[in-house]
This record gives C-alpha cells, sequence and structure tokens, in this order.
C-alpha cells in the first residue's frame, strides 16, 4: 500500500533538507510513497503545527521543527 508523505514548511533550509532526506530514503529503499510538499501557511496551519518543517505520513504528524536522519525517516514510512 502506498504511503503518502507530506512536507509542510514554507521552503527554508531545513524545509528543503527534510525533504532531501525523506526523497533520499523513499528511493533507496524503493518505498511506495507519493511526496507532497506543502507550503501554503493556511495548509500547514491546518495540521496546527507552529514550528516548521513538519513530516506528515498518511495524515500523521511524525516529525516537527527539525530535520530528521535517514534512520528515523525510514522506521516511519516502512
Amino acid at each position: 500500500m502506498s504511503k503518502t508523505i507530506k512536507i509542510l514548511g514554507t521552503g527554508c533550509p531545513k524545509c528543503q533538507s527534510m525533504t532531501g532526506v525523506v526523497k533520499d530514503v523513499i528511493s533507496e529503499n524503493n518505498i511506495d510513497a507519493t511526496i507532497e510538499k506543502v507550503e501554503d501557511i493556511m495548509e500547514i496551519m491546518k495540521y496546527n503545527v507552529m514550528s516548521t518543517p513538519a513530516l506528515v505520513v498518511d495524515d500523521v504528524i511524525t516529525i516537527k521543527g527539525r530535520v530528521p536522519s535517514k534512520e528515523e525517516v525510514l522506521a516511519l514510512v516502512k
């Protein structure tokens, strides 16, 4: 089953780093997932997240306010 991954962030360097880490993990591990970048502040606020970047996996906020390690992301999307 495909995972839905959303990266909430306005495009700051940390947000870009998180996007890179997530894309690497997905491609390196052949994980079936769609990655969506959410940069609209109103959309981000719907998740009630005050610190970005935030990682949302299947509509569950898993990480916020920091860039995760590849191992962390892999554990969340497996």
